[in-house]
């Protein structure tokens, strides 16, 4: 039965209504225009039916019904990184060397790990203004484990990801089940949690841990593959690809067995093809640097783990279902309560987990851990990377794509020499910016009926 055969739309108003025309199983789903609940119902599509059936042109209408109703995704970030590293290329050839681009990716890992547990929260329209403070006390726990304790490391990381963890669920039950604004919880947590680490840091407000010590020596600037780090590089771009076709090509069995509408070969071929490029010339420009670090290989395998749990699983659905309305979510038999708690305890597990990485670049435990504008470069990267702070919208890639804007930004002033204040000012005009177009972009959708 051919799968390109002619569909007939049904005329059938009924809310997600499913049906076989020609050989092509449509998802035909009728909604009125958010602004006029009285006006006559707009038909959906599948997308991939559409993409099926036209080619091209239904490539570039597809992309013209998501610009006109405000789904940009990635779109505007993507746009924004080409243009800062054409700028700063343009003012310092050195910004696009291997070795700069090298640095980027080293250096942006640790805020970025606090970025992905941002983004569980975000997703829920709530924030943590806690989790600075809880990589800061992370690294010092450790430090205070192995080297006042002589404690095993790898114990003491475990100890060290379960107490941050801890610290969230313990804020996120204070919110879930108390009532208190997360804000306000969050925000105490700034303050106590920092005060608890300048306190066990002592009066030297630094604790210097061995280099070789495990964890610290695994998220130094080294490689898993040390001399056969080019080797590596190029293996890991490969894995990349083969999970990604065999992802894409399992999820399309899934949905023809299932009798929906399901990707064609060619544009899984085509997405895979363009991961290919991104990831070989990726590893082709670390390889003329110190190849690929630790610190990314793990940062990448945690987005991909993380990225799963969020669209595959069952507790991913709930986050962003509660992240869409909570009384809706409540009505659907979901648990509001042990969604909040479990996610702001993931949002504390990856600040301890920054923590650690802190802990690598420097080899010890400092005032400054978890300081200065850690906190703040963590929201504007996942805001920036195009998670929305009103819920239920965003990906954990956002993480990564908004610490590529960040890092660039900080790297390519410092090559030009510019002071931190335009640092500062620069980040928070493209945090502002983010914000605007996320706003936009949520006013358009309600225009078009789908916010």
């Amino acid at each position: 039965m051919s799968d390109t055969s002619k569909t007939v739309k049904s005329d059938s108003s009924e809310p997600g209504k499913v049906e076989k025309t020609g050989g092509v199983i449509e998802d035909q789903t009728t909604v009125a225009p958010a602004d006029d609940p009285t006006a006559a119902p707009v038909s959906v599509v599948d997308p991939r039916l559409l993409v099926r059936e036209e080619g091209l042109k239904g490539y570039v209408t597809e992309f013209k019904r998501k610009v006109k109703g405000g789904e940009l995704g990635q779109i505007p970030v993507v746009l924004g990184l080409i243009v800062i590293w054409t700028i700063f290329q343009v003012k310092n050839d050195l910004f696009l060397s291997a070795g700069n681009l090298s640095d980027i990716s080293y250096f942006m890992t640790a805020t970025g790990m606090l970025a992905i547990g941002l983004v569980f929260v975000l997703l829920l329209g709530e924030i943590d203004l806690s989790v600075g403070s809880v990589s800061g006390l992370a690294s010092t726990l450790f430090a205070v484990f192995v080297v006042d304790h002589t404690m095993n490391p790898w114990l003491s990381l475990f100890l060290t990801i379960a107490v941050g963890a801890g610290i969230g669920a313990l804020q996120g039950w204070f919110f879930a089940k108390i009532g208190v604004p997360a804000f306000v919880v969050t925000l105490a947590g700034f303050l106590g949690w920092n005060g608890l680490m300048l306190w066990l840091l002592g009066s030297s407000g630094t604790i210097n841990i061995p280099s070789d010590s495990g964890p610290v020596h695994l998220l130094g600037k080294s490689s898993f593959f040390m001399d056969q780090a080019i080797i590596g590089a190029y293996l890991l771009a490969g894995l990349a690809v083969v999970l990604s076709l065999v992802g894409n090509f399992g999820e399309q069995r899934r949905r023809r067995a299932a009798g929906v509408p399901f990707r064609a070969n060619s544009e899984i071929l085509l997405r895979v093809g363009a991961l290919a490029v991104a990831s070989f010339v990726a590893a082709a420009v670390l390889n003329n640097a110190e190849g690929v670090s630790n610190s990314l290989v793990i940062f990448l395998a945690t987005l991909v783990i993380v990225d799963f749990v969020l669209r595959r699983t069952t507790y991913g659905r709930k986050v962003f279902a509660v992240g869409g309305g909570i009384e809706a979510a409540r009505r659907a038999g979901i648990n509001v309560s042990m969604v909040r708690i479990t996610v702001f305890a993931i949002s504390g597990g990856f600040a301890a987990v920054g923590g650690m990485f802190f802990a690598g670049v420097t080899a010890s435990a400092t005032l400054n851990a978890g300081g200065g504008n850690t906190l703040m470069l963590a929201i504007a990267a996942a805001v920036i990377g195009g998670t929305s702070l009103f819920g239920g919208r965003g990906t954990v890639w956002s993480a990564l794509l908004g610490m590529l804007v960040i890092q660039s930004i900080q790297t390519g002033l410092d090559l030009l020499n510019m002071n931190t204040s335009i640092q500062y000012m620069i980040t928070g005009g493209v945090l502002l910016g983010a914000v605007v177009i996320d706003s936009i972009s949520r006013k358009s959708q309600k225009a078009a009926g789908r916010g």
